[in-house]
């Protein structure tokens, strides 16, 4: 990798204040919790920055708390904390059940909540050396071209990436917020904000600046009558990212639904949320018939490329499976 100077920021400002010094420098500088996405950037000079800043020796970004408004989730929690938290688990099951799911064991006990959020394409064109591709400032994604089995079946154009995370899908089905610092302070917003599509800018994948930082994680209690469900369909069952996952909570009375959150991952270039689905699903009694026709509706408009149309089959499977146990 190219090499770099490594600092240890004591503070979030102090953190944002050297971003915005090096931006005016026309240096390159990132920030890293974890460390364990962006350093395999860095071996195969995806990222090629001047300065790293390490973010884990700020104290007090790493908690999950709760209050009367739901839990509030530092940054640099791991996804392991995230996992065995008691609270989470009994009121925030697929948010738990998710970040068991990310990545391996030794990954989760460093990788942090904001870093798995924030991650780079998967794609093995974006993280090869040998293609300038246009998410790294090249004319062309090959993956239109070339082999696409894993690349996005919505929204995608002109990249054609899929977003990886397992934890943004269940917490944008949580109706989770985020809350970044910067130059111009703080702010908070609801987590479907925060991603960006490629037909808006192709070389980002979320709204953070040059000098923004993620600091919270804002995750409202669940209404009662709330159900869960969380599912990742990948080829092994050691470390992989999601061909598909799927994450639904499902508030009920009765047995009808009054109000549905569905939400797609790796199957779009952001956490795809199936609103057209969620609208059919109010309502209604929710059995196999109506799961399915919610399946099919969820994956209205799907534009597969030559390797990739198993993925429609499967993320409908998997939209009326999660239907059917949340409820």
């Amino acid at each position: 990798m190219k090499s770099f100077e490594n600092i240890d920021v004591q503070s979030v400002k102090q953190a944002v204040g050297l971003l915005q010094k090096f931006q005016h420098e026309k240096k390159k500088a990132a920030v890293v919790g974890g460390g364990s996405e962006y350093l395999q950037l860095m071996k195969v000079r995806v990222a090629t920055p001047d300065y790293l800043l390490n973010l884990k020796t700020i104290p007090g970004l790493s908690y999950i708390k709760q209050d009367r408004s739901g839990f509030h989730i530092g940054a640099l929690t791991t996804l392991t904390e995230l996992e065995e938290d008691k609270g989470v688990q009994e009121k925030l099951l697929i948010l738990s059940q998710a970040a068991g799911e990310a990545a391996s064991p030794q990954i989760r006990n460093s990788g942090t909540v904001a870093g798995n959020i924030c991650q780079r394409p998967f794609c093995w064109y974006f993280r090869s050396s040998d293609f300038n591709c246009l998410r790294k400032g090249g004319g062309v994604c090959y993956s239109i071209a070339g082999d696409n089995r894993y690349h996005a079946i919505l929204a995608g154009g002109p990249s054609y990436i899929v977003h990886a995370s397992d934890l943004a899908p269940a917490l944008m089905a949580l109706g989770a917020r985020i809350k970044i610092a910067g130059p111009a302070g703080e702010k908070t917003i609801p987590l479907e904000k925060f991603f960006v599509l490629p037909n808006v800018d192709f070389t980002r994948e979320n709204i953070l600046g040059p000098a923004d930082i993620v600091t919270e994680i804002q995750v409202p209690h669940p209404k009662p009558g709330s159900k869960g469900f969380y599912f990742k369909s990948r080829e092994r069952l050691a470390w992989d990212h999601p061909i598909v996952s799927i994450s639904t909570v499902i508030q009920s009375s009765g047995g009808t639904v009054r109000e549905a959150h569905v939400v797609l991952g790796a199957v779009a270039p952001i956490p795809w949320r199936a609103a057209k689905a969620e609208a059919f699903l109010r309502g209604k009694k929710i059995d196999e018939s109506t799961a399915r026709k919610a399946g099919e509706i969820a994956l209205e408009g799907a534009t597969p490329m030559k390797d990739n149309a198993y993925k429609v089959e499967l993320a409908k499977s998997l939209v009326q499976r999660a239907l059917l146990a949340a409820t």
